[in-house]
Parts: structure tokens; sequence; C-alpha cells
């Protein structure tokens, strides 16, 4: 490391001496490049791979090609993240495969000590808490202890791997959400380590790490296969970056919040197309943005495609470093980023982007989106027509007839989690006002918004004024606060909101993602009756990111993103049915109506709060424990040693099959003959409905698995809490109620028709046959599959399950990317084809040739679909392997498969290049 062949290094002075860095402006000397003029994204990219230059992934040509962004060619581009962040759900089926691989390197007669992460990994446990009690005053303390009930095993094996491996730590439950503590925390900006200064850089396992792009860090997220090869020391291999300038004029209007902003960004942003695209904020607009109003823009996103949207480094960076805490930083951060032009000020030359878009913040307007996509945003006053549009469709029929039948199968048609006492009404009455439109779940959730005390603060004014006007929330609505940060529960606690929001019923049920990733608990007994009986289409608002179907609660079809004081005000209005700029919330002691805009807070009243009440020492306080733990976690029995001592008896943690029969060498590529689909799929299939986080039916595959394992079904927890057992996601994978497979017409759900026999049956069920007749499967789909969380199991199930190829018209960036990292080959039609277009039915057999001759990135597949009849459709298709490294990736069989054959092959002792602490 660092042989600086290009004679560019340099030194800064910092607090703790001198420190070497990598000069931005020599490289431009040396090589005649305009480096000043490039995004702050490629700077960022550029540094990093210069700093490598002359080692194992870079040379120093890729360095002059990437210096001469946009036309410097297309070399390959091997980023190296500085560390990476992981969450409960993804880390520990990551966490789980690294066991694995030191057992393998074990039985190989290696040392396994080499599995061992070569950068620095954070893993915070946020997405277990589920909203079980709510509007009361021990609701946080119940909650986390059903935590606690439910997912001691894998706590066990988190905590047996911060003592097993270098560089690894883990905070604990009830301490936040992952990007939220990444924000105000873990991101230093700059790094100081080993005597080099270098911009703090990572990747997450989580689709909304860019959150922390918000502090002019740049990460975003990646499967945790991915994350774990990075940890392993494997670069990531990214194509020539496209960049995607925002420019930014004026300011938000009254009445608007970020949320608003965050909702018009994602609708445009989505409707102009930046999938596998960096989106880079510039111009005057910035400086009216806070480091949490932009950092609410970032975390989604995912939401409207992008691989990561920078906000640079500038005055606003400095300002909330010093509020959070962080106040150590600011020196080194200030010093380095204008040393190196990556410190924005309004009066910078705008950078030569691949293209550019207008932001007026001043033509934003109150906004929600749904009621299934976050890009679907809805002017506040036509909410309740966006609503009437999708209850009347076909498919919420279909939907409401399914959770009818999985109810009386004894499945668990509400996702519930079980092991807690079902919450009632305390007049059971009240449900009886529940009808169509009307809202069940009002969450002020997820780190997207409660990450900004802005927003925050407003929902405790609106809260404010609602109790003093006489106005309480309707009784049928679930009412909850979960925050990603301790500190704003302190903030407002200071400001003295607190006991309005619980008078509302929105008291604290947990620091975690709860409602936004599905935790939201069952609805009350009486309520969830209700809309089964009488069959209604009900709706959630939330503070969150995501809305797809069955994602917040199966029995809700409509989910609308709102910021937390809408989340309030609906809370009051009880339904989606009205119209908030015209429409009395309620009405006063006197009886006389009052409105949305009556108790609507002023950006005065907010700005003036949050300067009393938002303060530095409460950061302080608070990430000074992070890493500690209650009592639960200090006192927690956990295995200690080098191997993880998997056992058989174990329903959460299970050795996976991955390197149980491996072999020295690969396979050599070859087609595939005589395969069946398994699935054929329509737009929009998220990694939910391939992969289910909530709750386990006893009639599905998964429950039966459990129940033979001797697990009552109060104790089956969720799927994402079993995705350390890859019997129960193997069972699971497109196992979410909504899905819809057209090769079972009528059915919604995880069903197939087993081919030639006709029969219909789960997924599961039908793979498993297949792979007993020697069958390889193909799943069929359309545009943006896979969209959604960057879920490892979707393609980790997809290929347990024996599916060798995925045929769609467009991916996601991230499950592209685990189809190949798990050796499952991504397909896309040609533009102006599909399965309709072709009369593809899933009735067909499958041949896909060109591979057997070896693989190149992007080259052709030719597929011929034979059907009973014996005729034949031919269609070319291009293969989404997408970089020569993923070639090798995909000729492994995966890129855990190709990391561990290395470690084995490797005569050299110790880590080697890259392991933590090197730079």
């Amino acid at each position: 490391m660092h042989q600086d062949p290009m004679g560019i290094r340099a030194s800064l002075p910092t607090g703790s001496g001198t420190a070497s860095y990598i000069s931005l402006a020599s490289l431009a000397a040396k090589t005649g490049a305009d480096v000043a003029r490039l995004p702050h994204t490629v700077k960022i990219l550029l540094e990093n791979i210069a700093r490598r230059a002359g080692g194992r992934d870079v040379s120093v040509s890729d360095v002059e090609a990437l210096a001469h962004w946009p036309n410097g060619g297309e070399a390959p581009l091997a980023f190296m993240p500085a560390r990476v962040l992981m969450q409960d759900f993804t880390g520990v089926p990551a966490v789980v495969d690294l066991a694995a691989m030191r057992s393998a390197m074990q039985r190989a007669g290696a040392d396994p000590q080499r599995v061992n992460p070569f950068v620095p990994v954070d893993l915070i446990i946020d997405h277990s808490v589920q909203v079980d009690r709510f509007g009361s005053p021990d609701a946080y303390a119940a909650n986390l202890e059903w935590e606690y009930e439910r997912n001691r095993e894998r706590y066990a094996l988190l905590n047996w791997a911060q003592q097993a491996f270098d560089g690894f730590r883990v905070v604990p439950p009830g301490m936040g959400i992952c990007h939220q503590i990444n924000l105000e925390h873990l991101g230093r900006v700059v790094i100081e380590r080993d005597g080099w200064l270098f911009p703090d850089t990572l990747v997450g396992t989580d689709s909304h790490t860019p959150m922390i792009n918000g502090l002019g860090v740049l990460g975003w997220g990646v499967g945790g296969i991915e994350a774990e090869a990075a940890m392993l020391g494997q670069p990531m291999f990214l194509p020539k970056p496209i960049v995607l300038g925002v420019r930014t004029r004026g300011e938000l209007p009254p009445g608007t919040t970020a949320t608003d902003l965050v909702l018009t960004l994602t609708q445009k942003l989505r409707a102009h197309g930046v999938v596998g695209k960096f989106v880079e904020f510039f111009g005057p607009g910035l400086s009216s943005l806070s480091i949490a109003d932009r950092a609410t823009l970032s975390n989604m996103s995912p939401e409207f495609g992008a691989t990561a949207t920078l906000f640079p480094v500038d005055a606003n960076t400095l300002k909330y470093l010093r509020l959070t805490g962080r106040g150590d930083l600011v020196a080194n951060v200030e010093r380095y980023t204008r040393e190196q032009g990556l410190f924005r000020i309004d009066d910078d030359a705008e950078p030569a982007f691949s293209e550019v878009l207008d932001l007026d913040l001043s033509q934003v307007e109150p906004s929600v989106a749904g009621p299934k996509r976050p890009q679907d945003r809805v002017a506040l006053a036509a909410v309740a027509q966006s609503f009437q549009s999708a209850a009347e469709g076909a498919a919420a029929q279909v939907s409401a007839k399914e959770i009818a039948r999985l109810d009386a199968e004894g499945g668990s048609a509400v996702g519930e989690i079980h092991k807690a006492p079902k919450e009632q009404l305390a007049h059971p009455g009240d449900a009886n006002s529940v009808t169509h439109g009307s809202v069940v779940i009002a969450a002020i959730t997820s780190c997207t918004n409660t990450s900004n005390p802005s927003v925050m603060i407003a929902a405790g004014l609106l809260a404010k004024k609602a109790v003093e006007a006489g106005l309480q929330s309707r009784p049928w609505v679930k009412t909850s606060l979960a925050p990603g940060s301790r500190v704003v529960t302190q903030y407002l606690d200071k400001a003295g909101l607190t006991p309005y929001l619980e008078k509302l019923g929105f008291n604290l049920v947990g620091y975690g993602c709860t409602t936004c990733i599905g935790n939201s608990g069952p609805l009350p007994k009486e309520v969830a009756e209700l809309v089964k009986s009488n069959d209604l289409t009900v709706a959630s608002v939330l503070s969150g990111n995501r809305n797809f179907e069955g994602r917040i609660h199966a029995q809700i079809k409509a989910s609308y993103l709102a910021s937390p004081p809408l989340v309030v005000a609906y809370a009051l209005a009880g339904t989606v049915l009205g119209d908030l700029t015209r429409d009395p919330l309620g009405a006063d002691g006197g009886g006389r109506p009052v409105y949305l805009k009556d108790i609507w807070p002023t950006a005065e009243e907010v700005e003036t709060l949050i300067a009393s009440s938002v303060l530095s020492e409460q950061f302080e306080v608070e990430y000074g424990r992070i890493f500690e733990g209650d009592d639960k976690w200090k006192s927690m029995p956990a295995p200690t040693g080098t191997l993880f001592e998997w056992t058989d008896d174990s329903t959460y943690v299970k050795e996976p099959p991955f390197f149980k029969a491996f072999a020295d060498e690969p396979s050599a590529p070859g087609d595939i003959k005589g395969a069946r689909a398994l699935a054929l799929l329509g737009d929009s299939i998220t990694t939910d409905h391939i992969s289910p986080a909530g709750g386990i039916g006893a009639n599905s595959p998964a429950g039966k698995y459990l129940v033979e394992q001797g697990v009552p079904q109060a104790e089956f927890n969720s799927f994402g809490s079993r995705r350390g057992n890859h019997e129960v996601m193997m069972r699971g994978t497109f196992g979410n109620i909504r899905l819809r497979n057209a090769m079972a017409p009528g059915t919604e759900g995880p069903w197939t028709v087993h081919l030639p026999s006709g029969e219909q049956m789960s997924i599961y069920d039908a793979a498993m046959r297949y792979q007993a007749e020697g069958t390889p499967l193909v799943v069929i789909a359309g545009r943006e599959y896979g969209s959604g969380s960057s879920r490892d199991w979707a393609a980790k199930g997809s290929a347990l399950l024996g599916v060798k190829a995925v045929i769609a018209q467009s991916y996601e960036r991230i499950h592209r990317s685990n189809l190949v990292c798990m050796g499952v080959l991504p397909l896309q039609f040609k533009n102006g084809e599909s399965a309709h277009t072709l009369g593809l039915t899933g009735d067909e057999s499958f041949a896909i040739s060109g591979m057997a001759g070896g693989i190149e990135s992007r080259q052709n597949a030719t597929v011929v679909a034979t059907r009973s009849d014996g005729s034949k459709t031919t269609f070319e298709t291009t293969v989404r392997i997408d970089a020569p490294a993923e070639v090798e990736y995909f000729v492994n069989g995966g890129i855990l498969d190709m990391v561990l054959r290395q470690l084995l092959q490797s005569k050299a002792e110790g880590h080697g290049e890259g392991r933590a602490g090197d730079v």
C-alpha cells in the first residue's frame, strides 16, 4: 500500500502531528487533467484509487483515466471503502457466512483467523424491535423485553462476533437506527488512520446507507454479500460513474418540510431515471438546507434509484459536527477538504456533471406519497382521490380474499410475530367506527425523518396545539413514536413537547426501524377482526421511506409516507378520505371546528425551539455510552473463541450449505438446458416480495419446518429475525402474501404450478420437486426487478431453490449485483421486448445458450422457449454481468466462494494487503 508511483503524496499538519495524503492538485499537475472541475463524487473516488495505485487492484493508468473523467475511457474503478456499516437483519447472515468460512478454513487445515474483516465494521442492532405495546408509558420497556426474548440466539451470535473478529463493533439494542447513528456519531467526514488523511467512505448492508451523504461522506448500500467481500479485502469494481447534478436554488416556502421536499425530489428523479447513477447537489440553495434536511434527501436515494446522493462538505457540515459532539474533527475536516477542493462555497464554479436538473425549493408543496410506492407523490388535497383509485382496483379485492383464506388456514395473515399479548382498545366499541379509508396506524418512525429536529419539533408543536385545542387521536389509530436516536427524546423532553405527544398516544415504543420495515406489530384485536370480517381497505400513515405492498402490515393495503407533523394530523383525523387542507381535524371543547392550518407551527416557532432545545451535550451524553448496552446485553451468555460452535437444535443460527461441499476449483460455466419457470412476475417486484421480513404463517413451508423442529407458533418470530437459518429462509423465498405469479392465476401469495404435471403448490414445494427431478429453474419478471431493500436473502434464497437465471426487463442495482454474487445469471430482455410481447406464459421449457465457451460482461445470451406443442420462441437477452470482475465472481459460483478459494490457495501468512488499519 501507499507506493505512490505517481509522486503525489503530500503532508498536512493535524492535532496529532503531521499526516500524509494524496494531493489531488499534484495529481492534476501530473496528468494535465482539470481535476478542480470534477464533481465532488468523482474527486472522492479518484482519491480512493490514487491512494492505492501500484497495488493489487489499481494501476497508474486507471488513475489517469478517472482523472480525465468523463473522457478517460472505461478503465475499471476498484473502489475500497474505508469502513462497513451493518444492521442486524443483514448483519446476522453476514456474520453467519464469515463464521461458516472460518469453519471451512478449519476443515481445509488452514488458519481460520485469516477470515477477518480487513476494514473496520460497525453493526447496529436496530431492525428487531416491534411495536407490540403502544400508547402507554411502559411501551418502550415492554417492547425491548420482548425483543430480547425473541432474539436471544441472534444476539448471542453478534456478541460472539465482536470478540471473535478484529475491528468489529456492535451497537446493542435500544440505542437507535444505524443510519441515524452513522450520521450523528460514526461519520468522520475525514479519517486520520495510520499516519494518513483521506475521505471517510463506506458501504452498508442497508439500501438507505446514502443518508450519510448528507454529511459529505460518500457511501451507499450494497448487498450483504458484497459487504462481506469488502470486509475480506475485495474492492468493488464500479463502472465509469455517471453523475447527475441537481442545481438547487430558492428556499422552502412556509408550511412545507424537508419531507415534502424529499417526496418531490423522489418523484422527479424516479421519473427522470437515475438508477445506477450518482446524484450530487450544488448551487447557492444548499446553504439554506441544514445537514438534517440534506440527510433526509440522501436517505431516499434507493427510492429514486440513485447509487448515492452527495452533498459536498461546507460550513453547515462543520456546524453540524460541532453540534453533535464531534468538534474535535472540525480542524482536520476543514483543512483537508479545503486543500483538496472538496469544500463547497456558494461562489464555486459549476462542476462538469454528466447532466444537470434544476430544483427550485420555492415550488415545493405539502405532500404525501402512496398508497403503494414512495415515488408516487400526492399533493395533500388529493390524498382521498389517490386512495379511492387504488382501493377500486381488482388487486385489492384479490388481496382481501387471500387474507381471509390464509387466516382460515391458520396462517399469519396479519404479519404477527407473537410472543406478546395482543393489545385491545380501551373501549372495544370504538372499533365499529373503522371503515374504508380509516387510518389504523400512524407512526412517527424511521431515520429518514426522526434524524431531523425541524420535523420532529414540528410534530411536537402540532401535538401541543392540538391538545390545547381539545383534540384527541381517534381511538382506533395505533399510534407510535420510534426515533432513530436517543437524542430525539432528550430534545423533545427539553422542549416540553413529550407530554403532548403522549397525550395523543405517541408514546416512545422503541429506538429502531419498527413500522418502516414492517415491525408494526398486530393491530388491536377488535380493529383486526373488523377489518377482516368487513373486508375493509384501511390505511397507514408513517414518516418512513418505504410503503410497498405488504410491507407495513399485511392487513393494510394503502400506506402513505408523510412528515411527522402530518402523521400526527392523520391520527387526529382518523381517515385518509378527507382533505386536510379544507376539512376540520375535529372540534374543540365548544364544538367549533379545528383545521390543520389552525395548529400548524410556524417556521419561526420551530427554529426558536430547536435553538433552545437541541444541544451538543445531548449528543455527547448519548453517544458516550453507545457501545455499552443495558444490563440485559452485558449479562447475556454468549459463546467465545475463534470458531463459532454450531448446534443442530438451533432454529435461528445454522451453518449454511454454501461451503460444506467446497471444490478447490470452480466448474466451467455452461449453458442451461431443460429449465422450467418457477414464477412469471410483473413490474416492481421488490426484495420484500422475494424475501419477506414479516410474520411466518403456520401452514407456510417455513412454518411447517419450525413446527417440525418443535417451535410453537407463538415463538415463530419473523423471517427477518431468522435470517441466520437457511432452512427457514429458503422456504420463505417468494413467500410474500402479496406476490402475484401469473403462472397461478386467481391466487395471491407464494403459489406456482409444477410442470408438466400442472399441479398447483407452494413455490418452495415446487422448487424442491424440480430439484429432485434435476430440473434447473428460471424466474421471468418485468421492470425494476429486485427494487427495495438490499436483501441478500432475495438472491441467496433464489440460488438455494435452484434458480439458475432470472430474465427481467430491468433490475435494481443491488439485487442484480447480489444475483451475480450468488452465481445466479441475470438476463435482461432487449429493449421493447418482454414476456408479454414474446407471448411467454411460463408453461414453456427454456434453454439458455452462449455461456459454455466462456463469459464476457454484457454479452448476449440466446433463450429458446419451447411450448408443450413443440413450437418455439427464440430471443436474445443481455447478460447483466456488468464488469470483468463480476465474471470472475460468477464463474466461481459466487464472490464468497472466490474469496475462500483465494484464501485457501494463498501461501502467505497473516492477512496480507488490505487488512483493517490499512488504507
